[in-house]
């Protein structure tokens, strides 16, 4: 009877301790050395957005993907709970310099409602105002591993708050997912836990109904396709710049000021990459007149027909004149150039879209003469590339289209 009991005394402690969230949580990374997250688009928004479990128990949050953002937050509503939750406290290392120290007194202590706590500010770059959050450690749960309780991100009530916080974002999605270049992105996180490169890929799908694209964080699988190596151009901004040099097409260097193209130490002019609220490519209106006028003219040569435009695109064909190609519409090819010669190269499959029926458009639009960027390279123009930041060298690698090599973003290969 005694030994009985000590064995199912010994078998509750087992049990206990094998559910402990702290303790269940692993430290081991994928045999392949890197972490894959996988990537959708959704067809009302052409957003792009991840999913990430976080919490005890595993809450699966759909995440937008925002290369500006600095960390991962989160919407932990009234109905939302986690028990392995840990508020960082104000005055710690942990909590970021000149961060605010914000409480929640009168009401039950949970995610986002916790007293003497780190404060985050969380942008929504939708919504014309900044939400205050808390900032809190947690367990993260991503597809390979389970991230220990030490992960550290922005959690907001929206109950609390008159304005919506999660306005703009695709339908479903409950936060976002940030990857600049900052202490508390996932990417920096990560390589603190485990040792690997601070750099992650991204590998935007084109579709949003066939198959997924990828994030790999820490390194990536290898790939067929040819790349180049360009520096960040860096500045106060945690963003992500490169230095084009001239816009060319069909092998012509479209004639605007290039001193547009020149970024200060604020962010301002140059070329930013983005991932989020910028689904085609934004072009400053010195830049965008003479580029559709000479992007219609090479269109012209190739004898495509030009029908009426269609907001927010100035330059539409019927696309019964364009021949369908591998690389997708036969139309001018784009190309973005750096020093050393080195070129960013956009065939149809990145620049044009369908409307409507029979209908294509260039897909780039006019930013206005105010634009704050140069260029903003948006999501069309990234999909089906492979693209690396590396945070240690402030290296951006990309790649040609996977299309010349027969692949997309979610083929099975890229896995």
């Amino acid at each position: 009877m005694a030994t009985s009991i000590v064995l199912n005394f010994f078998l509750l402690c087992l049990l206990l301790f094998s559910a402990s969230p702290t303790l269940s949580a692993s430290n081991e990374l994928p045999k392949t050395g890197f972490i894959t997250l996988p990537v959708k688009k959704d067809p009302a928004t052409n957003q792009y957005y991840t999913s990430i479990g976080i919490g005890t128990p595993n809450h699966k949050l759909n995440l937008a993907i925002d290369l500006a953002g600095e960390f991962l937050w989160y919407d932990c509503d009234t109905r939302y709970n986690s028990s392995s939750y840990l508020p960082v406290p104000c005055d710690t290392q942990k909590c970021p310099q000149n961060s605010p120290c914000i409480g929640c007194n009168g009401f039950p202590t949970k995610p986002g409602c916790t007293n003497n706590t780190c404060g985050l500010s969380i942008t929504n770059p939708f919504a014309d105002t900044i939400f205050s959050g808390d900032m809190g450690e947690d367990l993260l749960h991503i597809p390979q591993i389970k991230v220990p309780r030490s992960f550290a991100s922005g959690c907001a009530d929206s109950d609390r708050f008159s304005t919506p916080l999660l306005v703009g974002l695709a339908k479903g999605t409950k936060g976002i997912l940030g990857l600049a270049r900052s202490q508390l992105s996932l990417p920096t996180q990560i390589s603190s836990s485990y040792n690997v490169p601070p750099k992650f890929t991204l590998c935007l799908p084109s579709s949003n109904t066939k198959g997924t694209g990828k994030i790999f964080i820490g390194g990536r699988p290898s790939s067929r396709a040819n790349v180049a190596r360009i520096g960040f151009a860096l500045t106060s901004s945690e963003e992500y710049f490169i230095n084009v040099k001239s816009i060319m097409v069909d092998d012509k260097v479209v004639n605007f000021d290039t001193s547009l193209l020149s970024l200060d130490k604020n962010g301002n002019g140059g070329t930013k990459i983005s991932t989020l609220g910028t689904p085609y490519t934004v072009l400053h209106n010195s830049i965008y007149k003479p580029f559709v006028r000479d992007f219609v003219k090479k269109a012209s040569d190739r004898k495509i027909k030009r029908v009426k435009s269609v907001a927010p695109f100035e330059a539409c064909f019927d696309a019964g004149s364009i021949d369908d190609l591998d690389m997708g519409p036969a139309v001018p090819v784009i190309e973005l150039l750096f020093d050393g010669g080195l070129k960013y190269e956009m065939f149809g499959h990145n620049t044009m879209v369908e409307v409507k029926e029979k209908v294509l458009c260039l897909a780039f639009v006019d930013g206005g003469k105010k634009a704050k960027n140069a260029v903003v390279l948006g999501g069309r123009q990234l999909e089906d590339k492979i693209l690396e930041f590396d945070l240690s060298t402030s290296i951006l690698t990309f790649s040609s289209s996977l299309l010349l090599q027969g692949e997309t973003c979610s083929d099975p290969v890229l896995n």
